[in-house]
Protein backbone atom coordinates (compact mmCIF):
# COMPACT_ATOMS: atom_id res chain seq x y z
CA UNK A 1 0.00 0.00 0.00
CA UNK A 2 1.25 3.21 -0.78
CA UNK A 3 1.69 6.39 1.08
CA UNK A 4 0.03 8.18 -2.01
CA UNK A 5 -2.80 6.35 -1.81
CA UNK A 6 -3.95 7.06 1.92
CA UNK A 7 -3.08 10.24 2.45
CA UNK A 8 -5.55 12.77 3.16
CA UNK A 9 -5.92 15.52 -0.03
CA UNK A 10 -5.06 18.50 2.47
CA UNK A 11 -2.73 21.15 1.75
CA UNK A 12 0.58 22.26 3.25
CA UNK A 13 1.34 20.54 6.87
CA UNK A 14 1.95 22.79 10.00
CA UNK A 15 5.76 22.91 10.57
CA UNK A 16 5.77 21.98 14.21
CA UNK A 17 3.67 18.65 13.70
CA UNK A 18 6.63 17.83 10.85
CA UNK A 19 8.44 14.35 11.29
CA UNK A 20 9.85 11.46 9.73
CA UNK A 21 6.83 10.12 7.42
CA UNK A 22 7.94 6.61 7.48
CA UNK A 23 7.97 6.47 11.44
CA UNK A 24 4.70 7.58 11.15
CA UNK A 25 3.10 5.53 8.89
CA UNK A 26 4.68 2.60 10.16
CA UNK A 27 2.80 3.35 13.47
CA UNK A 28 -0.31 4.40 11.82
CA UNK A 29 -1.01 0.99 10.61
CA UNK A 30 -0.22 -0.93 13.42
CA UNK A 31 -2.40 1.11 15.54
CA UNK A 32 -5.02 0.72 13.13
CA UNK A 33 -5.24 -3.15 12.70
CA UNK A 34 -5.29 -2.92 16.67
CA UNK A 35 -8.27 -0.52 16.35
CA UNK A 36 -9.93 -2.78 13.76
CA UNK A 37 -9.37 -5.62 16.07
CA UNK A 38 -10.94 -3.27 19.09
CA UNK A 39 -14.25 -2.27 16.84
CA UNK A 40 -14.82 -6.52 16.00
CA UNK A 41 -14.54 -7.09 19.22
CA UNK A 42 -17.45 -4.28 20.81
CA UNK A 43 -19.29 -4.61 17.47
CA UNK A 44 -19.96 -8.63 18.51
CA UNK A 45 -21.62 -7.49 21.54
CA UNK A 46 -23.16 -3.50 21.20
CA UNK A 47 -25.67 -3.87 17.86
CA UNK A 48 -26.72 -1.23 15.88
CA UNK A 49 -24.78 1.44 17.44
CA UNK A 50 -21.68 1.91 15.00
CA UNK A 51 -21.33 5.80 15.14
CA UNK A 52 -21.67 5.55 18.85
CA UNK A 53 -18.39 3.30 19.23
CA UNK A 54 -16.81 4.97 16.79
CA UNK A 55 -17.33 8.32 18.96
CA UNK A 56 -16.60 7.20 22.18
CA UNK A 57 -13.23 5.45 20.74
CA UNK A 58 -12.25 8.88 19.35
CA UNK A 59 -13.10 10.24 22.71
CA UNK A 60 -10.59 7.97 24.33
CA UNK A 61 -7.57 7.91 21.83
CA UNK A 62 -8.42 12.01 22.28
CA UNK A 63 -7.52 11.35 25.76
CA UNK A 64 -11.25 13.16 26.89
CA UNK A 65 -14.55 12.46 28.11
CA UNK A 66 -17.90 12.05 26.61
CA UNK A 67 -21.34 13.14 27.57
CA UNK A 68 -23.93 9.80 26.44
CA UNK A 69 -27.32 11.50 25.72
CA UNK A 70 -30.29 8.74 25.56
CA UNK A 71 -33.35 7.46 26.47
CA UNK A 72 -32.50 4.01 28.52
CA UNK A 73 -32.02 0.42 27.60
CA UNK A 74 -29.80 1.79 24.29
CA UNK A 75 -26.77 -0.52 25.97
CA UNK A 76 -24.99 3.31 27.38
CA UNK A 77 -23.44 0.80 30.59
CA UNK A 78 -22.96 -2.26 28.24
CA UNK A 79 -20.65 -0.54 26.12
CA UNK A 80 -18.63 1.67 29.12
CA UNK A 81 -18.06 -2.12 30.20
CA UNK A 82 -17.29 -3.48 27.14
CA UNK A 83 -14.86 -1.25 26.39
CA UNK A 84 -13.18 -1.58 29.43
CA UNK A 85 -12.84 -5.22 28.92
CA UNK A 86 -11.49 -4.63 25.17
CA UNK A 87 -9.00 -2.45 26.16
CA UNK A 88 -7.67 -3.44 29.36
CA UNK A 89 -8.82 -0.69 31.22
CA UNK A 90 -9.99 -0.99 34.96
CA UNK A 91 -14.17 -0.13 34.75
CA UNK A 92 -16.57 0.98 37.25
CA UNK A 93 -19.99 2.70 37.47
CA UNK A 94 -21.69 5.37 39.56
CA UNK A 95 -25.38 5.80 39.77
CA UNK A 96 -26.02 9.24 40.36
CA UNK A 97 -28.15 10.23 42.60
CA UNK A 98 -29.46 12.81 44.83
CA UNK A 99 -28.22 12.26 48.66
CA UNK A 100 -25.10 10.90 46.26
CA UNK A 101 -22.18 12.68 48.45
CA UNK A 102 -18.44 13.95 47.12
CA UNK A 103 -17.12 11.68 49.52
CA UNK A 104 -18.90 8.63 47.79
CA UNK A 105 -17.18 9.14 44.92
CA UNK A 106 -13.78 10.48 45.61
CA UNK A 107 -13.27 8.65 48.79
CA UNK A 108 -12.49 9.93 52.04
CA UNK A 109 -10.15 9.36 55.32
CA UNK A 110 -11.29 6.89 58.11
CA UNK A 111 -9.49 7.03 61.74
CA UNK A 112 -8.11 3.66 62.97
CA UNK A 113 -6.24 2.33 65.79
CA UNK A 114 -3.75 -0.42 65.58
CA UNK A 115 -2.86 -2.71 68.38
CA UNK A 116 -0.67 -0.74 69.97
CA UNK A 117 -3.26 1.84 70.27
CA UNK A 118 -1.35 4.63 67.98
CA UNK A 119 -4.56 6.19 65.99
CA UNK A 120 -4.02 7.09 62.43
CA UNK A 121 -5.83 8.38 59.09
CA UNK A 122 -6.23 6.50 56.32
CA UNK A 123 -7.86 7.13 52.91
CA UNK A 124 -9.98 4.97 51.44
CA UNK A 125 -10.17 5.14 47.51
CA UNK A 126 -13.57 5.80 46.24
CA UNK A 127 -14.77 4.73 43.10
CA UNK A 128 -13.31 7.77 40.92
CA UNK A 129 -10.26 5.76 41.21
CA UNK A 130 -10.50 3.83 38.02
CA UNK A 131 -9.31 4.09 34.43
CA UNK A 132 -12.77 4.51 33.08
CA UNK A 133 -15.35 5.23 35.04
CA UNK A 134 -19.43 5.17 33.96
CA UNK A 135 -21.30 8.76 35.75
CA UNK A 136 -24.63 7.44 35.03
CA UNK A 137 -27.11 9.93 35.17
CA UNK A 138 -24.91 12.55 36.31
CA UNK A 139 -27.50 15.33 35.93
CA UNK A 140 -29.32 13.40 39.02
CA UNK A 141 -26.81 14.44 41.60
CA UNK A 142 -26.66 17.79 43.23
CA UNK A 143 -24.31 20.74 41.59
CA UNK A 144 -21.87 19.57 44.62
CA UNK A 145 -21.67 16.36 43.92
CA UNK A 146 -21.24 16.98 40.15
CA UNK A 147 -18.18 19.56 40.59
CA UNK A 148 -16.28 16.61 43.08
CA UNK A 149 -16.33 14.67 39.80
CA UNK A 150 -15.76 17.06 37.25
CA UNK A 151 -12.99 18.77 39.21
CA UNK A 152 -11.63 15.26 38.99
CA UNK A 153 -11.67 14.99 35.52
CA UNK A 154 -9.87 18.21 34.78
CA UNK A 155 -7.43 17.88 37.13
CA UNK A 156 -6.84 14.33 36.96
CA UNK A 157 -6.20 14.24 40.71
CA UNK A 158 -8.38 14.65 43.72
CA UNK A 159 -7.88 16.43 47.08
CA UNK A 160 -8.98 14.99 50.54
CA UNK A 161 -8.42 16.59 53.95
CA UNK A 162 -5.72 18.89 51.79
CA UNK A 163 -3.79 15.56 50.69
CA UNK A 164 -4.13 15.44 46.88
CA UNK A 165 -4.06 11.96 45.72
CA UNK A 166 -3.62 11.50 41.58
CA UNK A 167 -6.11 9.57 39.79
CA UNK A 168 -5.16 6.30 37.50
CA UNK A 169 -3.63 7.29 33.99
CA UNK A 170 -5.06 6.74 31.60
CA UNK A 171 -8.02 8.18 33.31
CA UNK A 172 -11.44 8.92 31.15
CA UNK A 173 -15.11 9.25 32.13
CA UNK A 174 -17.94 8.50 30.32
CA UNK A 175 -21.27 9.87 31.46
CA UNK A 176 -24.63 9.55 30.59
CA UNK A 177 -27.91 11.45 30.46
CA UNK A 178 -31.43 10.49 29.94
CA UNK A 179 -33.26 13.15 27.97
CA UNK A 180 -36.84 12.52 28.80
CA UNK A 181 -37.14 12.88 32.39
CA UNK A 182 -36.21 16.15 33.72
CA UNK A 183 -37.85 15.92 37.00
CA UNK A 184 -36.02 16.22 40.46
CA UNK A 185 -32.55 16.45 38.09
CA UNK A 186 -29.71 19.06 38.58
CA UNK A 187 -28.66 20.10 34.70
CA UNK A 188 -24.44 20.72 34.22
CA UNK A 189 -23.72 24.73 33.80
CA UNK A 190 -21.87 25.50 30.62
CA UNK A 191 -18.51 25.73 32.49
CA UNK A 192 -18.93 22.45 33.87
CA UNK A 193 -20.06 20.68 29.91
CA UNK A 194 -17.40 22.12 28.29
CA UNK A 195 -14.86 19.38 29.91
CA UNK A 196 -16.63 17.34 28.26
CA UNK A 197 -14.75 16.41 24.81
CA UNK A 198 -17.74 14.93 22.74
CA UNK A 199 -21.26 14.99 23.54
CA UNK A 200 -23.06 11.97 21.68
CA UNK A 201 -26.32 11.01 21.41
CA UNK A 202 -27.73 7.49 21.46
CA UNK A 203 -30.08 6.54 19.37
CA UNK A 204 -32.38 3.64 18.49
CA UNK A 205 -31.11 0.51 16.54
CA UNK A 206 -32.24 -0.14 13.36
CA UNK A 207 -34.73 -2.42 12.15
CA UNK A 208 -32.00 -5.09 11.69
CA UNK A 209 -29.67 -4.65 14.11
CA UNK A 210 -32.65 -4.76 16.63
CA UNK A 211 -33.76 -8.06 15.19
CA UNK A 212 -30.20 -9.51 15.67
CA UNK A 213 -29.61 -7.93 19.08
CA UNK A 214 -32.89 -9.64 20.34
CA UNK A 215 -31.72 -13.47 18.65
CA UNK A 216 -28.01 -12.89 20.39
CA UNK A 217 -29.17 -11.67 23.90
CA UNK A 218 -31.94 -14.21 24.53
CA UNK A 219 -30.24 -17.23 23.53
CA UNK A 220 -28.77 -20.09 25.72
CA UNK A 221 -25.20 -17.91 25.71
CA UNK A 222 -24.41 -14.29 25.22
CA UNK A 223 -21.10 -13.22 23.42
CA UNK A 224 -18.37 -11.85 25.77
CA UNK A 225 -15.97 -9.75 24.64
CA UNK A 226 -12.33 -10.43 24.16
CA UNK A 227 -9.15 -8.26 25.57
CA UNK A 228 -7.47 -6.76 22.43
CA UNK A 229 -5.17 -3.48 23.93
CA UNK A 230 -3.64 -2.95 27.40
CA UNK A 231 -3.91 0.86 28.70
CA UNK A 232 -0.17 1.60 28.15
CA UNK A 233 -1.32 0.76 24.14
CA UNK A 234 -3.80 3.06 24.80
CA UNK A 235 -1.48 5.37 26.28
CA UNK A 236 0.59 5.29 23.32
CA UNK A 237 -2.14 5.87 20.90
CA UNK A 238 -3.00 8.65 22.28
CA UNK A 239 0.72 10.06 22.04
CA UNK A 240 0.21 9.05 18.49
CA UNK A 241 -3.04 11.02 18.00
CA UNK A 242 -1.07 14.28 18.52
CA UNK A 243 1.79 13.64 16.19
CA UNK A 244 -0.45 13.15 13.65
CA UNK A 245 -0.18 15.82 11.09
CA UNK A 246 -2.54 18.59 10.30
CA UNK A 247 -3.21 20.63 7.30
CA UNK A 248 -3.81 23.59 6.86
CA UNK A 249 -6.93 23.45 4.70
CA UNK A 250 -8.44 21.23 7.95
CA UNK A 251 -6.72 24.44 10.94
CA UNK A 252 -8.81 26.87 9.21
CA UNK A 253 -11.68 25.24 8.63
CA UNK A 254 -11.96 24.20 12.43
CA UNK A 255 -11.66 28.09 12.94
CA UNK A 256 -14.00 29.00 10.87
CA UNK A 257 -16.51 26.53 12.23
CA UNK A 258 -16.12 27.31 15.79
CA UNK A 259 -15.16 31.33 15.53
CA UNK A 260 -18.67 31.62 13.36
CA UNK A 261 -20.45 30.02 16.08
CA UNK A 262 -19.88 33.06 18.59
CA UNK A 263 -22.53 35.41 18.32
CA UNK A 264 -19.97 38.51 19.27
CA UNK A 265 -17.42 37.68 15.99
CA UNK A 266 -20.30 35.66 13.49
CA UNK A 267 -21.36 37.09 10.26
CA UNK A 268 -24.03 35.03 10.29
CA UNK A 269 -27.42 36.88 11.27
CA UNK A 270 -28.88 33.69 12.10
CA UNK A 271 -26.01 32.98 14.64
CA UNK A 272 -26.31 36.72 16.17
CA UNK A 273 -30.24 36.39 16.36
CA UNK A 274 -30.06 33.07 17.87
CA UNK A 275 -27.50 31.73 19.65
CA UNK A 276 -26.93 33.06 23.15
CA UNK A 277 -23.48 31.98 23.89
CA UNK A 278 -21.27 30.12 21.44
CA UNK A 279 -17.82 27.60 21.89
CA UNK A 280 -15.29 28.72 23.39
CA UNK A 281 -11.49 27.49 22.73
CA UNK A 282 -11.94 24.43 24.49
CA UNK A 283 -14.78 23.39 21.51
CA UNK A 284 -10.74 24.11 18.98
CA UNK A 285 -8.53 22.19 20.96
CA UNK A 286 -11.40 19.18 20.91
CA UNK A 287 -11.91 19.16 17.30
CA UNK A 288 -8.45 19.32 16.50
CA UNK A 289 -7.61 16.62 18.52
CA UNK A 290 -10.97 14.45 17.34
CA UNK A 291 -10.44 14.73 13.82
CA UNK A 292 -6.81 13.47 14.32
CA UNK A 293 -8.18 10.44 16.23
CA UNK A 294 -10.97 9.72 13.48
CA UNK A 295 -8.43 9.99 10.80
CA UNK A 296 -6.32 6.99 12.80
CA UNK A 297 -9.73 5.37 13.26
CA UNK A 298 -10.14 5.29 9.44
CA UNK A 299 -6.45 4.17 8.50
CA UNK A 300 -5.57 7.72 7.12
CA UNK A 301 -1.77 9.30 7.81
CA UNK A 302 -3.78 13.19 8.02
CA UNK A 303 -7.36 14.36 8.74
CA UNK A 304 -9.52 15.95 6.16
CA UNK A 305 -12.00 18.79 6.22
CA UNK A 306 -14.73 16.01 6.25
CA UNK A 307 -13.57 14.65 9.32
CA UNK A 308 -14.14 18.57 10.77
CA UNK A 309 -17.39 18.23 9.31
CA UNK A 310 -18.40 14.78 11.08
CA UNK A 311 -17.58 15.79 14.15
CA UNK A 312 -18.82 19.14 13.95
CA UNK A 313 -22.42 18.61 16.13
CA UNK A 314 -21.09 15.94 19.18
CA UNK A 315 -18.04 18.64 19.67
CA UNK A 316 -20.54 21.87 19.66
CA UNK A 317 -24.35 20.62 20.72
CA UNK A 318 -23.13 21.03 24.83
CA UNK A 319 -20.98 23.98 23.58
CA UNK A 320 -23.78 26.34 22.70
CA UNK A 321 -27.12 27.69 23.78
CA UNK A 322 -30.34 28.84 21.81
CA UNK A 323 -31.90 32.03 23.18
CA UNK A 324 -35.17 32.85 23.76
CA UNK A 325 -35.63 33.79 20.03
CA UNK A 326 -34.47 30.78 18.55
CA UNK A 327 -37.29 28.86 20.84
CA UNK A 328 -40.30 31.16 19.86
CA UNK A 329 -39.16 30.44 16.09
CA UNK A 330 -38.91 26.89 16.31
CA UNK A 331 -34.89 26.80 15.48
CA UNK A 332 -33.12 24.01 16.68
CA UNK A 333 -29.17 24.10 17.85
CA UNK A 334 -28.52 21.33 15.19
CA UNK A 335 -30.48 23.80 12.68
CA UNK A 336 -27.52 26.57 13.20
CA UNK A 337 -24.69 23.87 13.38
CA UNK A 338 -25.91 22.26 10.04
CA UNK A 339 -25.52 25.89 8.77
CA UNK A 340 -22.03 26.60 10.31
CA UNK A 341 -20.90 23.01 8.72
CA UNK A 342 -22.05 24.05 5.25
CA UNK A 343 -20.48 27.30 5.54
CA UNK A 344 -17.15 26.49 7.08
CA UNK A 345 -16.95 23.46 4.31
Amino acid sequence: MTTRSKRSPTSKVTPIQAEDPEILIGEVEALGAQLASVRTQIGAVIYGQDEVIDLSLVTLLSGGHALLIGVPGLAKTRLVETLGTVLGLEDKRVQFTPDLMPADILGSEVLEETDSGRRAFRFIKGPVFAQLLMADEINRASPRTQSALLQAMQEHQVSVAGQPHPLPNPFHVLATQNPLEQEGTYPLPEAQLDRFLLQIDVGYPSLEAERQMMLATTGAEDAQPNRVMKPTDLQSAQKLVRRVPVGESVLEAILRLVRAGRPDTSDDPMVRDHVAWGPGPRASQALMLAVRARALMEGRYAPSVDDVTALAGPVLRHRMALNFAARAEGISLEDVIDRLVAEAG
